[in-house]
């Protein structure tokens, strides 16, 4: 959908915003707030970069040893208010992988003489 709006805004001057939804199928106000939700899609990318700069702190400052939970933290003592699931996604945009003991599989101990 969104290559569609942004096919409209590329050529709004060339045909009219009101020809080209009708052929795209799309409605006009549609169109106008994805125009209106642009700024907000450009602030929260703004966000993103940096709280990935923050991941990329954190995770540097303790050698790759923290995973999700803990850089989340972490970000929520430094005052961030942000959700575990957003620092997985970034983490894993990003190639990060988490802490490689949590990931690695565990062998049982011995178990007990009865």
């Amino acid at each position: 959908m969104t290559y569609r709006y942004r096919f409209i805004s590329e050529h709004r001057t060339e045909f009219g915003v009101q020809r080209l939804c009708q052929v795209l199928g799309l409605r006009r106000q549609g169109f106008h707030e994805w125009v209106a939700a642009e700024t907000a899609r450009a602030r929260r990318a703004e966000a993103e970069t940096e709280l990935v700069a923050l991941i990329t702190e954190i995770h540097a400052e303790h050698r790759g040893a923290y995973g999700v939970p803990r850089i989340t933290a972490e970000l929520h003592r430094r005052g961030l208010a942000v959700n575990h699931k957003r620092v997985e996604r970034l983490m894993r945009e990003h190639g990060w992988p988490g802490s490689p003991a949590a990931n690695a599989a565990r062998q049982p101990g011995p178990q007990p003489r009865r």
